[in-house]
């Protein structure tokens, strides 16, 4: 078991930010798009089954550095930056073994050779659009909540009660956006089909979304969510997903734990087989109570049949929650 010691009312198109999604994907060539089609499930569906951990973009940042303004590719030059960075970072990861290595793990957390290290990428970004790959500014709703957040990703005493830490601090969900996105470690996602349905199941917090494929409606807005209620639908072989329904209590960052969302969140993703065992996630999330203009991410998914996914046993031995209590208590008295 791995464990870590202690985000609008209108539909908005996904065409809106195309140009955007589109520039981070190296082009096919015609060969290769006429040797490759997309498999089809025995009842003619596209075929998007399997085993798709997002490990490999962990460490391309969330947002655009300022250094790479402008671009959504790394250059030659710094693309062998960030590979000699992770060669440096495997050397690190001797610390296990070499007890006279300095410790490089991350703050508080575990040591670093228990995180997962992805693989050197050119992409500058994960947000692509807007263009700057910067996450737009927050409405004055928005800034509101931001700066009544309270968890561990920002505090670490003075909690109340229970009901002030968040929900991944309390094992509950990470939400879609911070199940999907790259993070340290467990970033499995498995993909099932059947006549009707797609299921996703995500590795951290073994959550489970059935989406239906048959054009029926949301339910009621009195019925919400941490994960919401998911339609999807084929356009071409791309398997588009529409999310509303949430309870605005889920972030978009930071295992859910940062850039809290509302719930006028809805999400449009886009799932597209570009080979044989890849596989291009698109998001684009609008929330007109928490950012001014809505915002896209994008990147690539390797399918890994001998990827396994853990259990996470996310309270099994975990105090975190009373002793945070009980020492906020004592730190009162």
């Amino acid at each position: 078991m791995r464990f870590v010691v202690g985000g609008f009312a209108v539909m908005v198109t996904v065409g809106l930010f195309a140009p955007a999604v589109g520039a981070q994907s190296k082009p096919v060539s015609p060969v290769n798009q006429k040797a490759w089609t997309v498999s089809r499930t025995p009842w003619g569906d596209p075929d998007l089954q399997g085993l798709w951990p997002s490990t490999d973009m962990v460490g391309v940042p969330f947002e655009r550095p300022a250094e790479l303004a402008g671009r959504t590719e790394l250059s030659e030059k710094e693309f062998a930056d960030r590979q000699a960075q992770a060669q440096r970072r495997e050397v690190a990861d001797s610390e296990l073994f070499v007890s006279t290595a300095p410790r490089t793990g991350d703050g508080t957390g575990p040591p670093s050779h228990w995180l997962e290290l992805g693989k050197p990428s050119h992409q500058a970004s994960l947000v692509v659009a807007p263009a700057d790959g910067k996450v737009p500014p927050m409405t004055p709703l928005g800034q509101q909540r931001a700066a009544s957040l309270k968890n561990t990703y920002v505090m670490y005493d003075g909690f109340q009660d229970y009901t002030e830490l968040g929900p991944y601090d309390r094992c509950i969900t990470r939400g879609v956006l911070g199940s999907t996105f790259p993070v340290i470690y467990n970033n499995g996602n498995e993909i099932f089909q059947m006549p009707g349905y797609v299921v996703i199941r995500y590795e951290m917090i073994h959550e489970v979304r059935v989406i239906p494929l048959d054009g029926r409606p949301h339910v009621s807005p009195h019925i919400r969510s941490y994960m919401g209620d998911p339609r999807g639908h084929w356009e071409g072989s791309t398997l588009v997903v529409q999310t509303t329904n949430f309870n605005g209590k889920t972030g978009a960052q930071a295992n859910g734990n940062l850039l809290m969302t509302s719930d006028a969140l809805e999400l449009v993703e886009r799932f597209t087989r570009t080979g044989p065992d890849t596989l291009q996630y698109e998001v684009t999330v609008t929330d007109p109570k928490t950012w001014t203009r809505p915002w896209a991410v994008a990147f690539p998914l390797r399918r890994d049949p001998g990827y396994k996914i853990f259990e996470y046993a996310c309270h099994e031995g975990n105090n975190a929650m009373s002793n945070i209590l009980s020492a906020a208590r004592a730190a009162e008295k």
